[in-house]
């Protein structure tokens, strides 16, 4: 494993024990009150637990290195570890409003000991969200989907138990019981809300879908760290996957350089690029030679081959350098 790989997967490991500490903590309140809200709140830490474990072993196969089976890495397996954690998580919210609206119809009794399991849901709570916080954190570091999924998870879980919490109070001191299946049911429709974003982020990674975010921070270290011999910069395709990234990009250069002159200041592109990203990068950037036409936007000074004169710079962006052909001013 490499280092982001090895952290992704230690930590992970720290997310799983946590929510079975979690989970004994949420049905010791749920056995102390009676609540259908609480006992919702843990039937989801049961997802929670279930998820948590996939997504350490897809964190394993995401971290083996590309074989002869699997060229491009086993990275995408992330994508599919949240859509099934996604999917967990929309049916424990549409479990939860099925009890609750069960509850809400047949009401199963007085709750007991609401002091208890306030505590406790709050504890919970807590720890939810320092630990997703830090899993947020570490997995956008090291290019981690699962990661960043779970940590999102776990901080979602935090706000709904805070609006749990809010509601148990208020149970606690008016006695309206009936609350607790209206809690149940606004936490329900939380969590489906949540999984279905989990759902939607990971089909977009096995879609291969373009991550604004990504391409704009490619296109501002680029531009910022530009210079006179990348004449131009097109059909660029940049994703990642687990905490692996992939460029495919056409460089323009001077069509007279030299092989090993090309091969130099390809080196140092590529060293750019490798400096301002974290985690593992792969490269296939294709030297296009410039054509007459690049003239006019070419910046370099003392070119021997000029055909017309210099006249604007074409600043890179997202729109422009996905398009597959050379940029000119005529086009």
């Amino acid at each position: 494993m490499s280092n982001p790989s090895r952290e992704n997967y230690a930590f992970q490991k720290i997310v799983v024990v946590v929510g079975v500490i979690l989970f004994a903590i949420k049905l010791t309140a749920w056995y102390l009150t009676h609540s259908i809200a609480i006992l919702t709140d843990t039937l989801e830490s049961i997802i929670n637990i279930l998820a948590g474990v996939f997504s350490l072993y897809s964190l394993y196969l995401s971290a083996k290195p590309r074989d002869h089976d699997h060229p491009y890495g086993h990275g995408k397996i992330e994508f599919i570890s949240a859509g099934i954690e996604g999917a967990l998580i929309t049916f424990a919210g549409l479990i939860i409003i099925y009890e609750a609206a069960r509850n809400f119809i047949f009401p199963q009794g007085e709750i007991f000991q609401l002091d208890y399991g306030i505590i406790l849901i709050a504890f919970s709570g807590l720890i939810n969200y320092v630990l997703g916080f830090y899993a947020v954190r570490k997995g956008k570091k090291n290019n981690s989907l699962a990661l960043v999924a779970g940590g999102e998870h776990l901080k979602s879980d935090t706000y709904s138990t805070v609006g749990l919490v809010i509601g148990l109070i208020l149970m606690y001191f008016t006695h309206f019981f009936w609350l607790d299946s209206v809690i149940a049911l606004i936490f329900g429709l939380i969590i489906i809300f949540t999984g279905l974003g989990i759902i939607r982020k990971s089909m977009a990674g096995i879609m291969d879908e373009a991550d604004e975010s990504l391409i704009n921070q490619l296109v501002e270290t680029l531009e910022t760290h530009r210079n006179e011999d990348w004449i131009d910069l097109h059909n660029v395709r940049f994703i990642k996957y687990g905490s692996n990234l992939h460029l495919d990009a056409h460089l323009t250069m001077p069509w007279f350089y030299t092989l090993r002159e090309s091969k130099t200041k390809l080196d140092e592109f590529e060293k750019i690029v490798t400096q301002n990203f974290e985690g593992r990068i792969e490269m296939f950037v294709h030297i296009d030679g410039c054509q007459d036409f690049s003239c006019e936007i070419c910046e370099k000074n003392n070119c021997p081959h000029r055909k017309f004169s210099f006249e604007k710079r074409i600043a890179w962006a997202m729109e422009n350098i996905e398009l597959d052909q050379n940029h000119s001013l005529k086009k």
